[in-house]
């Protein structure tokens, strides 16, 4: 009788750690994935390094850890939602993983207990897409720049699929700084870091979605961030995780058009208490319109609201600094609030030139490292 050997590969490495990671990677994952294998976690092992990589074939998210042993080599596919079930309910502890490299059975062994799934070939996940390097350009910045950027603007992206390039962050690369703009058409957002450069003058939009990946891990994070693109992807590489995503490909609207050169009004509020009596008049506004008015005269500005059909209304005066003629502006509440939420600044000037133009908010303290303009367009108020 034949004693057939199979070969297998274990490792060990810590529950918390592991939970750590592949919940950071695991928000690439698709709900609607084309290909099965991207349902999985994809776990390449190189001694004591583990690296895990998830994709969406337009986002790649890899990430480092460093095992407790192991005592080989394994390339393999492990379903992403059944091991991130099990492994939130667990206590910290050591996690034994014994694979069976013929038939892909993997068996996960704890202080009290074993668990049994069965794993795919590594070999059939997709490859990371690869940067060419005779066009590539990088750059570098701090993670708390990047985050700053992306947090500040991608609120205001658009979700249009006749404008693929609404639907991104625009990233404008300089020697003097390093620009993020986002619109939707009804606002705009733009946010300047003087602390970051690029040696060219260049640019690229990156989507909503690897952006906001971007957002979730880089709070954890510090240090600095290398970027390298070409005409088609993006590298973020920063302590121990990189992100691949292809570009939004187009021309980005001319935005410095949209923004008024002159703005002779100005008024200067308490952010927290505008956005708080907006969020409380906002809810007599009709529904369908989000309509607030916003009504200014010297020191004073009235917010009102009104939904006819109901037979509802509300109106508050807020004290405030205002310089210019007496006007009345109309914009939809949830966009404003939506800005207001993401200015960090105590007080806030608005400048407006009339009711049909855009308005726009500027934080009234300065930080020597940013820039941050927001606008915000009107919206047609019936007499």
């Amino acid at each position: 009788m034949l004693n057939i050997k199979t070969e297998s590969m274990n490792f060990v490495v810590s529950s918390s750690t592991l939970l750590g990671h592949l919940q950071a990677v695991s928000k690439v994952i698709s709900s609607k994935n084309t290909l099965p294998i991207l349902d999985n976690f994809h776990f390449l092992i190189n001694g004591n390094n583990l690296v895990i990589t998830t994709s969406d074939l337009e986002s790649t998210l890899t990430t480092n850890i460093e095992l407790i042993q192991s005592d080989g080599n394994i390339d393999i596919a492990i379903e992403a939602k059944r091991l991130l079930d099990m492994l939130k309910e667990f206590p910290e502890q050591p996690l034994t993983f014994n694979i069976n490299e013929e038939t892909k059975s993997i068996e996960i062994t704890t202080s009290n207990g074993k668990y049994s799934v069965v794993g795919q070939d590594g070999a059939d996940f997709p490859k990371v897409p690869e940067i060419k390097k005779e066009n590539a350009i990088g750059f570098h910045l701090s993670t708390e720049a990047l985050l700053s950027g992306i947090t500040k603007s991608v609120f205001a992206t658009a979700d249009d699929e006749l404008r693929p390039v609404m639907n991104g962050i625009f990233i404008e690369l300089s020697p003097e700084n390093i620009t993020f703009v986002a619109t939707d058409a009804h606002k705009l957002v733009r946010y300047r870091r003087l602390d970051a450069n690029c040696e060219t003058t260049t640019s690229f939009i990156l989507p909503k979605k690897p952006a906001t990946l971007l957002k979730n891990i880089l709070g954890r994070k510090e240090g600095i961030v290398n970027v390298l693109f070409d005409d088609k992807n993006a590298v973020f590489s920063f302590t121990d995780y990189t992100l691949v995503c292809r570009l939004v490909e187009g021309n980005y609207p001319n935005y410095n058009s949209v923004i008024p050169s002159e703005s002779p009004n100005r008024l200067t509020i308490d952010r927290v208490e505008l956005y708080n009596t907006l969020k409380r008049v906002s809810v007599f506004a009709n529904p369908a319109s989000n309509l607030v008015r916003l009504n200014l005269a010297a020191n004073q500005l009235t917010i009102s609201a009104q939904d006819i059909d109901y037979a509802i209304s509300a109106y508050e005066r807020i004290n405030c600094q205002y310089e210019g003629t007496e006007m009345e502006i109309g914009f939809k509440s949830v966009f404003l609030i939506d800005i207001l939420s993401n200015i960090s600044s105590t007080e806030i000037f608005l400048e407006l030139s009339d009711p049909s133009r855009s308005g726009i908010l500027l934080p009234a303290e300065k930080d020597e490292k940013e820039e941050i303009l927001m606008l915000l367009m009107p919206m047609m108020i019936n007499s």
